[in-house]
């Protein structure tokens, strides 16, 4: 079962070697705190954000390139998670943090 999906809002960003178009995610389902109907932040593709758990992409946060959020795990505020990163479990990635691999 999918919980989010995109709203078809884009933004373009500049990555070091490329740019990305990423997409706003609207949530279809409800987990954790999500209610159905709540906006999510911004991923280049659905890879990024996993369908399972209660992990979630909010505020303006971005995930981009082969980077994956999953489990538990919140990206949130204007905090950036790109590359190969992977954030998972309880974590939270905030605020303006960046995490790149």
């Amino acid at each position: 079962m999918k919980k989010f999906e995109f709203t078809g809002e884009t933004k373009t960003i500049s990555l070091l070697f490329r740019t990305a178009t990423l997409h706003r995610i609207r949530a279809v389902a409800e987990f954790g705190l999500v209610k159905i109907g709540d906006l999510g932040g911004w991923i280049e593709k659905e890879e990024n954000l996993s369908h399972e758990g209660k992990a979630w992409v909010c505020g303006d946060a971005e995930v981009c390139g082969d980077a994956k959020v999953w489990g538990n795990a919140k990206v949130c505020g204007d905090a950036e998670v790109c590359g190969d990163a992977k954030v998972w479990g309880n974590a939270e990635v905030c605020g303006d943090a960046k995490v790149c691999g």
